[in-house]
C-alpha cells in the first residue's frame, strides 16, 4: 500500500528541496524539459524493475552512454534514493561531483531535520492552479508530450469519477476498496486510479482505499492473475490486452475441459450472456431458466480469476473488440468502458451499471462538456448532428471528439533552452492545436454521440489511411472485425497512406507472448488451425494456413457495414515473424500500437507487398526468411 507515514516523506522531500522524477524511460527527456531535478528516485513500482540501484544504474549508462544521465542531464543532482532491496553504492561519480546514493530509510531520516513550521508554510503557497505532475503522453503517433496537470485537473477528475460509479457501492459504504496496481505510475492511469483515487476515497467517502502492487514481472510473464487472485480486488482497471489475454487463457482451459464440468459451462454461458446483454442501453429483459444454476458456475469462475469481490471493472487506455466484452459478459462479468487522456486528467466519459452499451465509451461524466465538431473547407468547426444509429454513424454525424471542463489540462510543457522539438515555440503550436480559444480540448479522435448522449470512438484522425486517390479510411474497425472473425490473429496493422491500395501487416497468437514479451514462435493453441502446423514459419509456408487468415480478411472486406468504401479493403496480407510487443517497441507501456514504429520496422516487408513484380491475384506475400528456424522454447 501507497502509505508508510506521508508526513516523513514530505519532510524528507522538503529537507532536500526535492520533487519527485518520472520513471527511468523518460528521464533523460524529463530532466531536459524541466531544466533541473535535484534528486532521482529509482523505484520498483514505477521502474517496473526490483534489481538493486546499481543494476539498474548498470541498465541507464549503458543505453544513455558513459553515464550521461548523472553527467549530462542532471547537473543540479543531489541524491539519488532507491527502495529496491540488495547493495548500493555510496556515490555516483558525475563530473558535477560526486553524487550521495541513499535508501528508502535513510531517505525518511532526512525529514526528521525538517522543520514542520516551514512545512507547513511551503503547502500553504501551493493553489489548486498550480501544476501539480508532469504526465507523458504515449507517443503512438509522435514524440511524447509533458502533459501539466494541476491539483484542481486531479482533484476534480478523481471526484466526479467517483461519484459516477456510486451505483457500484464503491465510496458509498465504509468498507475497503481494493485495487491491484500494474501499470506504470507515470501513465495517467497509473496515477489516478493506484494513488488519487485511493487517497480521495479514505478522505471524502466511507470507504477507504487499498492498492496493492503487482510484481515487475506480471504483465510479462502473464502472471497478473496470481495477483488477483490474492487481492481480490473491488475495482479493476484492464487494458484491453489484459482482458483479451486473461479470455485467451480460459477459452484454451475451456477447450481442455470435458464431461459435467464442461455440460455445466456450456450451459451457463448462453444464460449469463442473455442477462448481461439486458442489462446494456438497448437490451431487453431476460430471466432465462436455470439462472440460479449459472450464477452459480459464474461464481466459480470468478473465484478462479480473483473476482469475485469485483464491484467495478472497467477497460480504457485503447479499444477493446465487443466479443471481448461479450465473452466477459457470458461469465457473468460486466466490463465498462472508460475514455479519457492524458491532457484531460485520465477520463472524461465513462459507463456505469445503469448506464452502458457494448462497443460505446459511455456519456460525459458530470460537470464535462462534450461535442463532435467537423470542420469545413474554410477552417472554421461547426457541431455535428446527432447520430441516428450510434453503430453505423453517417460521415455528417462524425467528427473530432471535443470537451472543456476543469479536467483540462495546463498545457504542454516547454523547455525555454531548446530551439527545436521541445521548445517554446513547438509547445506553444502544440497547445494551439490542441486547446482552441473557446477552451475546447481537441482529441484527434474521430467519433460520434446519439440522442441518448453515448459516444463511440470510429477512430483517430492521425490514424486515417489516407490513399492515393484521398480516401479516409479508419483502420480500427476493419482490424478488429478480422481479429474477431480469426481467433489465431495476435495483431494486425493496416497501411496504405497515399497508396494505391490497402496492405496488411499480421501477427499470430505464439506461446510465450504477453504484450510486454514477444514470445516465442510457436504458435498458440488458438492459432493452431491447420493440423501439423506448429510454428510461425510454418504457418507461412502453408497454404491452407494462410488461406484461413485471408478467410478472415475476406469477410471484412465483404461487411460493407465495416468496410464502408472498396478502397477501405485489404488487398495483400503478410505475417511478421514475432508478435508485437513493450520489448519490440511496437507497443506502448500501456499496449497500445505504435503505428508509426511498426511501419517504419518493417519497412522493408511494406515495399515488398507493393512490389510491382506481385501477381495481380497474389494475397499472400512472404517476406521473411523462414528456412532454418527450429521452435523455440517457452521461457
Amino acid at each position: 500500500m501507497w502509505s508508510s507515514s506521508s508526513s516523513n516523506r514530505r519532510r524528507a522531500s522538503s529537507s532536500s528541496k526535492t520533487r519527485p522524477n518520472s520513471p527511468d524511460c523518460n528521464l533523460r527527456r524529463t530532466t531536459k524539459e524541466r531544466r533541473s531535478i535535484p534528486w532521482c528516485l529509482l523505484d520498483v513500482f514505477s521502474c517496473c524493475v526490483a534489481d538493486p540501484l546499481w543494476k539498474k544504474c548498470a541498465t541507464l549508462t549503458h543505453s544513455l552512454n558513459a553515464n550521461a544521465v548523472c553527467q549530462d542531464d542532471l547537473p543540479e543532482l543531489k541524491y539519488v534514493v532507491t527502495w529496491a532491496p540488495g547493495p548500493t553504492p555510496e556515490f555516483l561519480e558525475s563530473k558535477h561531483g560526486k553524487i550521495p546514493v541513499v535508501n528508502w530509510a535513510d531517505f525518511m531520516k532526512l525529514g526528521e531535520k525538517t522543520d514542520l513550521n516551514d512545512l507547513e508554510e511551503r503547502q500553504k503557497k501551493i493553489k489548486p492552479g498550480h501544476c501539480c505532475s508532469l504526465i507523458y503522453t504515449s507517443g503512438t503517433t509522435g514524440r511524447p508530450k509533458a502533459v501539466m496537470l494541476s491539483h484542481d485537473n486531479i482533484c476534480f477528475v478523481t471526484a466526479v469519477f467517483v461519484y459516477s460509479i456510486k451505483s457500484s457501492t464503491i465510496g458509498t459504504v465504509a468498507c475497503a476498496e481494493r485495487i491491484i496496481s500494474y501499470l506504470p505510475l507515470s501513465h495517467i492511469a497509473g496515477m489516478v486510479i493506484d494513488i488519487i483515487a485511493p487517497i480521495y476515497l479514505t478522505a471524502r467517502t466511507p470507504s477507504w482505499g487499498e492498492v496493492s502492487f503487482a510484481r515487475p514481472y506480471d504483465l510479462k510473464k502473464s502472471t497478473i492473475a496470481n495477483r488477483l487472485r490474492a487481492v481480490k480486488p473491488t475495482a479493476f482497471l484492464g487494458v484491453p490486452r489484459v482482458w483479451e489475454k486473461i479470455a485467451e487463457k480460459l477459452k484454451a482451459k475451456s477447450a481442455e475441459t470435458t464431461g459435467f464440468t464442461k455440460m455445466l459451462g456450456d450451459f451457463a454461458k448462453p444464460r449469463l450472456l442473455a442477462v448481461s446483454k439486458a442489462q446494456t442501453l438497448s437490451g431487453k429483459a431476460a430471466n432465462p431458466s436455470g439462472l440460479f444454476l449459472a450464477r452459480k458456475v459464474s461464481a466459480k469462475i470468478k473465484a478462479a480469476l480473483g473476482l469475485e469481490e469485483l464491484k467495478f471493472g472497467m477497460t480504457g487506455a485503447a479499444p477493446i473488440q465487443v466479443h471481448t466484452l461479450e465473452y466477459f459478459g457470458s461469465l457473468g462479468i460486466n466490463i465498462k468502458e472508460v475514455y479519457g487522456m492524458s491532457e484531460c486528467s485520465a477520463t472524461t466519459t465513462i459507463s456505469t451499471e445503469e448506464t452502458h452499451e457494448w462497443g460505446s465509451c459511455g456519456y460525459p461524466m458530470p460537470g464535462i462538456e462534450f461535442k463532435v465538431l467537423r470542420q469545413g473547407p474554410d477552417g472554421a468547426y461547426t457541431e455535428a448532428k446527432r447520430a441516428a444509429n450510434l453503430f453505423n454513424a453517417t460521415e455528417e454525424e462524425q467528427g473530432e471528439l471535443c470537451f472543456r471542463g476543469r479536467h483540462i489540462m495546463m498545457g504542454y510543457l516547454a523547455n525555454p533552452d531548446s530551439e527545436g522539438d521541445g521548445g517554446s515555440e513547438w509547445a506553444k503550436k502544440k497547445n494551439m492545436s490542441a486547446i482552441d480559444e473557446q477552451g475546447w480540448l481537441h482529441s484527434g479522435d474521430k467519433g460520434c454521440i446519439d440522442a441518448k448522449g453515448m459516444i463511440k470512438i470510429t477512430g483517430r484522425y492521425k490514424e486515417l489511411i489516407i490513399g492515393a486517390g484521398g480516401e479516409n479510411v479508419a483502420p480500427v474497425p476493419i482490424e478488429s472485425n478480422v481479429k474477431k472473425l480469426q481467433p489465431a490473429v495476435s495483431n494486425i496493422m493496416m497501411v496504405g497512406d497515399k497508396k494505391k491500395f490497402i496492405i496488411a501487416l499480421v501477427t499470430l497468437k505464439v506461446k510465450g507472448a504477453t504484450g510486454e514479451l514477444a514470445g516465442t514462435n510457436i504458435l498458440a493453441p488458438a492459432a493452431q488451425l491447420v493440423e501439423g502446423i506448429e510454428t510461425v514459419e510454418q504457418a507461412m509456408e502453408s497454404k491452407e494456413y494462410v488461406a484461413k487468415i485471408w478467410d478472415a480478411i475476406q469477410k471484412t472486406n465483404n461487411n460493407h457495414a465495416v468496410v464502408t468504401k472498396g478502397a477501405a479493403s485489404i488487398k495483400r496480407f503478410t505475417i511478421i515473424p514475432k508478435d508485437f510487443s513493450v520489448e519490440g517497441s511496437e507497443l506502448t507501456s500501456t499496449l497500445k500500437l505504435k503505428r508509426s514504429v511498426v511501419q517504419k520496422k518493417y519497412h522493408d516487408a511494406v515495399e515488398k507487398l507493393y512490389d510491382a513484380k506481385v501477381g495481380r491475384n497474389d494475397f499472400f506475400v512472404k517476406c521473411f526468411d523462414t528456412e532454418k528456424v527450429e521452435a523455440q522454447k517457452v521461457a
